[in-house]
């Protein structure tokens, strides 16, 4: 057994000692002073030499941890600057119109959260009033990421400063009559106040790192000067449970976000009970930013604990704070001040003395009423200090109360967060709380109301005021009237039309080259923002780096092995490529920022994030939902996609299902490109929607999912004749027919039509030949780049129906009289073709890639899952067979000659 007593071995025994003696003489020191006054006296004395250290510039690891007290001493913290009566005043109107909301609501069953807003009204407020900048500040004013459970608030604050009125505030969640309130910060919903969808827990921190990052980005390539920009993200300390909370907590350090603070609501709570009921939530937190290399801001106590702390000369008020869990401190907050005597300060001695000389009222007062983040000048302090801090990003710990002000019936109860409403005499006792001057008379027929000090009062002109020495209302979104983009020349979209000759190319590999040649264009190229996850090189892009740079705030600070080399590895300061690593979840944050930019900054952007299908919306479908809320524009790639194209890699990489996923998304156009001409026009007309005049009736707000495949084959020429383009665009176009392709068998032959999206349409190909060749069947080739476009139209007009409006659907359209039936054919599940199933007036039958992906060979893939040209041809003679228009022989024949 290892002796407790012995001296354990560390880094420092590798390390030369050049004065052993000296070194044991502290040590000797810090054994006496343990000895004669105490081990906690001795930690006291090493953690102050520590501090001297850090400000004598000399470097040493940081303490993870402090003790459960604030970091900005009273003494040190800044005088709160404007009205702070004022202020107060304002901050109780909006507790008591956001409660009044909610509880409004509830006879609608509806729902609504009152406590989150209660806890953290002064952490919302003294921003309001004195840090967060609006869109007429310099560059673009703050980034503000509210936390969603809170929106109640943010409500209650437009209502008092005029954005809001009585109405909207009526028709809290209840959207449909076009003038209501979403229940979360939603842009697509509400687009002239939200700007970031937060309610999803843990895309808001995230995001918002990658924001601050993308801020950075623009300024350092010279789009726009955002430097004075600052982002908040407001976030629960059950939040942080989410592993896209702190999943990019290193990334913000590195680059020396100071442009960035996190705000963490402490109270202590997450949705059923605390968040860390046996331990501490806060001391946690602290550990693992400070770990991150944040600076760390905790403000946990209100100014009634100054007297607590000036009688705490041993030390031991502060290592009860540190030892007691936090559960502990949620129950005290509900508990008489006997109980809180005898459980907290009863448990040391020097407590127990210093409990006498504190009245019962001094001691509910700082247990039950005050916390650093229900005090204007302790927040006040603290963003102060996070604003000033240069070199790293900030975050404060602020300690609340949840329920705070709304009574005894809300305060830290565990089921608060689904505590709906107030009755009218809890209403009452908050007004005498808060000195509203409501009167009872106002309560007509036990309907709480709304509360409004004029349009003309002293608060809303003091709080108008304030936001105008600011920049303006906030939070805001506003789309700037800025001019489309200029279309891109040409000549980039159509050196695809002729084909690639003899040449095999893959789609993945013709997208590249379309890119190389759009951010080389005059007008638009600089916009361009190309997004990678570790694997530029599997998609053919390492040609960009040195052309375009990978951005880096260091630039490059070291000379690349591949100096020497064409295509060497370049960062640069003003790169145009962001290299994220591997993370997919942290390209989709930088994809969203760099889409929505039009908005945020008044810029428009052209992102593009090319990523392995499989690892797209399988993993971060969250974030997609996230990119359409927020009106984001731009371009998903899906590479190496298909269930069947990537040899040997297996059931993990094989994606045969991302456009089910994509076609959930009410804002995502997904299309499955078969040849290089089409992945063109596909990009020139997102180009169009989303970037330049987009067609009456059509949405710019729209991002396009394009899959691309690694398989290397022939790229055939654009088809001549009307309709092509439009039919790539709209999802469905004749790609060639039997005659026309040369393999038109004898007159009168049976025929069919056979539809194939992606790589699955030189299957088809091939299919169409063997049948024409081997089975004297003639089959017409249809390109459907598109099967979630064709259905999205035709439920269009299915509901026009239901108006009165008379219109067939496009697929019908495109159909309409061709001969024979109809097999479509996918290298994805059948799901995806069958989508359009009911609106194709023959007979309808398809084949796909379903179940699990397995390692293999394209062929050995293809014939497993039973879509190769042969197993096409097979489903086409039975198809045929069951009209009997060939002989049912003809199958099993098939099937022999092929070894199906």
């Amino acid at each position: 057994m290892t002796d407790p007593n012995a001296i354990q071995a560390s880094e420092l025994d590798q390390l030369p000692d050049r004065d052993p003696e000296e070194t044991a003489e502290w040590q000797a020191s810090l054994d006496a002073v343990a000895k004669a006054a105490g081990p906690h006296r001795a930690a006291y004395l090493m953690r102050r030499t520590l501090e001297r250290a850090e400000g004598n510039g000399i470097a040493l690891p940081k303490l993870l941890e402090t003790d459960y007290v604030n970091t900005i001493p009273t003494a040190a913290e800044p005088g709160l600057p404007g009205d702070p009566a004022m202020e107060a005043r304002i901050t109780a109107w909006n507790r008591w119109n956001a409660a009044a909301m909610v509880t409004r609501g509830s006879k609608y069953g509806v729902g609504g959260h009152i406590a989150t807003f209660a806890s953290a009204a002064w952490l919302y407020e003294t921003g309001f009033n004195h840090f967060f900048k609006g869109k007429e500040a310099d560059g673009s004013g703050d980034q503000l990421y509210i936390q969603g459970h809170a929106s109640p608030g943010i409500y209650a604050r437009a209502f008092l400063d005029g954005r809001l009125t009585e109405h909207h505030l009526d028709n809290f969640r209840r959207e449909s009559g076009g003038d209501g309130l979403p229940s979360y910060p939603h842009p697509r919903r509400l687009p002239w106040l939200w700007e970031f969808p937060t309610v999803s827990m843990g895309l808001g921190p995230l995001s918002a790192i990658y924001q601050a990052r993308f801020n950075r980005y623009l300024t350092a390539r010279g789009i726009k000067d955002v430097s004075q920009s600052h982002v908040w993200a407001f976030l629960g300390d059950g939040e942080m449970d989410e592993p896209e909370s702190t999943a990019a907590l290193a990334l913000a350090s590195r680059e020396g976000l100071d442009n960035l603070t996190f705000v963490i609501n402490c109270n202590l709570q997450r949705l059923d009970g605390p968040v860390r009921a046996n331990f501490k939530i806060v001391q946690e937190l602290e550990a693992q930013f400070r770990g991150a290399g944040w600076n760390v801001v905790k403000s946990l106590w209100g100014n009634a604990w100054d007297e607590l702390f000036q009688l705490d000369t041993t030390g031991a008020l502060v290592r009860r704070l540190r030892e007691v869990p936090d559960a502990q401190v949620q129950t005290y907050q509900t508990r008489d001040a006997a109980y809180i005597r005898q459980d907290f300060f009863g448990k040391d001695p020097a407590l127990v003395e210093m409990a006498k000389l504190l009245s019962d009222d001094k001691i509910l007062e700082c247990f039950h009423l005050s916390r650093g983040g229900h005090e204007a000048r302790k927040v006040y302090a603290a963003y102060k200090a996070a604003v000033e801090f240069k070199g790293a990003p900030t975050v404060i710990l602020a300690q609340t109360v949840k329920g705070h002000t709304l009574g005894e019936g809300f305060a830290s109860k565990n089921a608060n967060h689904q505590m709906k409403k107030l009755t009218v005499d809890e209403f009452k006792t908050m007004r005498d709380l808060l000195e509203l001057p409501i009167k009872d008379s106002d309560f007509v027929d036990g309907v709480v109301p709304y509360g409004h000090p004029g349009a003309d009062s002293p608060e809303v002109r003091y709080l108008q005021e304030r936001r105008a020495a600011l920049g303006g209302p906030a939070p805001a979104r506003r789309v700037h009237p800025v001019a489309p983009l200029p279309a891109p020349a040409e000549k980039a979209f159509a050196s695809f039309d002729k084909g690639s000759g003899s040449q095999n190319v893959a789609t993945t590999m013709a997208f590249v080259r379309l890119i190389k040649d759009l951010v080389r264009d005059k007008e638009t190229g600089r916009r361009w923002v190309p997004i990678v996850p570790d694997e530029a090189r599997t998609f053919g892009m390492e040609s960009l780096f040195p052309s375009l740079g990978i951005y880096s705030p260091k630039g490059q600070t070291y000379e690349p092995v591949d100096r020497d080399q064409l295509m060497y590895y370049k960062e640069a300061t003003n790169g145009q490529i962001l290299n994220e690593g591997i993370t997919e979840a942290g390209s989709m944050a930088d994809f969203i920022a760099a889409s929505t930019s039009y908005a945020t900054h008044g810029e428009a952007m052209i992102p593009f994030y090319i990523f392995y299908s499989m690892f797209g919306w399988q993993r971060t479908a969250d974030q997609m939902w996230q990119l359409g809320d927020q009106l984001g524009r731009g371009f998903l790639v899906g590479a190496t996609a298909g269930r069947t194209t990537l040899t040997g890699e297996g059931l993990q990489h094989a994606d045969g299902h991302s456009p089910v996923i994509a076609a959930t998304n009410p804002a995502a156009l997904t299309y499955d490109p078969a040849f290089a001409y089409e992945v063109a026009t596909i990009v020139r007309d997102g180009i169009r929607r989303m970037y330049g005049e987009a067609a009456p009736g059509e949405d710019p707000n729209v991002f396009y999912y394009l899959t691309v495949y690694n398989e290397p084959l022939p790229q055939p020429a654009k088809p001549s004749g009307l309709g092509v383009d439009e039919g790539i665009v709209k999802g469905l176009y004749r790609f060639n027919t039997a005659e026309s392709a040369g393999v038109s068998p004898v007159a009168n032959a049976p025929r069919i039509q056979l539809l194939g999206s992606g790589t699955a349409i030189h299957w088809v190909l091939k299919a169409q030949r063997m049948l024409a060749e081997e089975w004297g069947v003639a089959a017409d080739v249809w390109s459907a780049t598109s099967w979630t476009e064709l259905r999205r139209d035709a439920l269009e007009a299915d509901a026009g129906l239901l108006r009165g409006e008379e219109r067939i659907p496009y697929v019908r359209q495109a159909l309409h009289g061709a001969e024979g039936p109809v097999l479509a054919v996918s290298d994805y599940m059948r799901q995806v073709p069958d989508q359009i199933a009911q609106w194709v007036e023959q007979d309808w039958s398809s084949l796909g890639a379903d179940g699990f992906g397995l390692s293999d060979t394209r062929e050995g893939a293809r014939r497993h899952f039973g879509v190769d040209a042969e197993s096409v041809v097979v489903a086409a003679l039975a198809q045929l067979a069951r009209r009997g228009e060939v002989k049912a022989t003809a199958v099993k024949e098939a099937r022999e000659k092929y070894g199906l």
